[in-house]
């Protein structure tokens, strides 16, 4: 289980990443509120562990943003802020569940693992849908109208990835870690590549694009020009 520790306290930070690795958890960190968005925008984690009180964005404006964007990753929310009108604004911003400082760090774990359980419980999404472009990830195929499109494994974990974020611009870094697993840039073209051989199958032969490149950013699956 991956998780993503949204905190700009250091100390608190710390306590927090090392609790729950040693509870087995990965566990990425980020001390600002417009990088945790970036990272929260991924779709990669399994929950979200969020400060209130964060620079360059309030970590109910991020939960705001996030669930705007139709990204349900159950956020628990920590803050110093305890009264009940406090917290019933941070549910209702999209979090989760709402845990007040100073907390035992054996209720934090409960109540992740709460929303973790709570989660599983939730219907599997099976099938992928961009305009007509369709991906089944139970029989491992796709379509667009009638057209069966044959991928090789790579290039169908690279659409996936890009269906399950449409209409949101995908760096070639997000790329890298989510589709390649790499936490670092090897310097080849081997995404360009990837790329271009997807766009060849799934655009070449449709009267409308839906993989655009954004130019200085990255690429993002869209129906329309």
């Amino acid at each position: 289980m991956k998780l993503l520790v949204i905190e700009d306290d250091r100390e608190t930070a710390a306590y927090l990443i090392k609790g729950l690795s040693e509870s087995g958890y990965t566990v990425d960190h980020s001390g600002d509120g417009r990088e945790g968005l970036f990272l929260a925008t991924s779709g990669s984690y399994d929950a979200i562990v969020l400060d209130r009180m964060l620079p360059g964005m309030d970590g109910l404006a991020l939960l705001g943003a996030l669930r705007g964007a139709q990204i349900r990753t159950p956020a628990l929310i920590l803050s110093a802020l305890g009264s009940v009108d406090d917290r019933v604004k941070g549910l209702r911003s999209g979090g989760d569940d709402y845990l007040v400082k100073p907390f035992a760090f054996s209720e934090l774990l409960a109540r992740i693992e709460a929303l973790l359980r709570r989660g599983m419980q939730n219907p599997t999404q099976t099938r992928l849908r961009v305009a007509d472009l369709e991906l089944d990830l139970l029989t491992r195929s796709v379509k667009r109208g009638d057209k069966v499109i044959e991928l090789l494994p790579r290039e169908f974990q690279l659409l996936e990835y890009l269906m399950r974020n449409a209409g949101h611009v995908v760096t070639r870094t997000m790329l890298l870690e989510n589709v390649w697993d790499y936490h670092f840039d090897p310097q080849t073209n081997v995404i360009d590549v990837h790329v271009s051989r997807l766009r060849q199958k799934i655009d070449k032969q449709f009267e409308r694009p839906l993989l655009h490149t954004v130019r200085g950013a990255g690429y993002c699956l869209r129906a329309g020009d």
